[in-house]
């Protein structure tokens, strides 16, 4: 009885850890509105206390823990930003993201003020390197501007 009770708790062990191990690998999805923040921010403190700039890849989100990365795709022209979840926005706010202009600039919707987006999750390392990407490419020369 002994052994059979320690075979059970072994696989019930086992298979927790197998189920844990493949959901972590399953990236959250969300899809809304996106808006970008007004420039009457730049310079205040966000939730984490960072000083807001809006010339960094930042985004405000009331469901997202702080210190998350995410990827945003544009539903409407499938361009893609990454940000870090930075700020929180007005309690009463139904969007499900606000970004920085800069974000807002690389997704193609500052025009319209606000656009579709999907929202996932993604792990801190891609975030970074997104990031730094996006931030390089910005510094890079157009050919036609040589």
């Amino acid at each position: 009885m002994r052994r059979l009770l320690l075979i059970t708790i072994l696989l019930f062990s086992f298979t927790q850890g197998k189920a844990q191990s493949l959901t972590s690998e399953i990236k959250e999805l969300r899809k809304g509105i996106a808006s970008f923040y007004h420039n009457k921010f730049e310079g205040r403190k966000t939730a984490t206390g960072e000083i807001f700039d809006n010339d960094k890849f930042t985004a405000a989100c009331n469901t997202l823990k702080l210190g998350t990365y995410v990827k945003v795709t544009n539903t409407k022209n499938n361009k893609v930003v990454y940000v870090r979840i930075n700020d929180r926005m007005a309690a009463n706010n139904k969007r499900a993201i606000d970004l920085a202009t800069v974000a807002a600039d690389k997704l193609g919707f500052r025009n319209a003020g606000t656009t579709q987006v999907k929202i996932e999750v993604v792990p801190s390392s891609e975030g970074k390197l997104g990031i730094l990407a996006q931030r390089n490419a910005e510094f890079i020369t157009a050919p036609n501007e040589l």
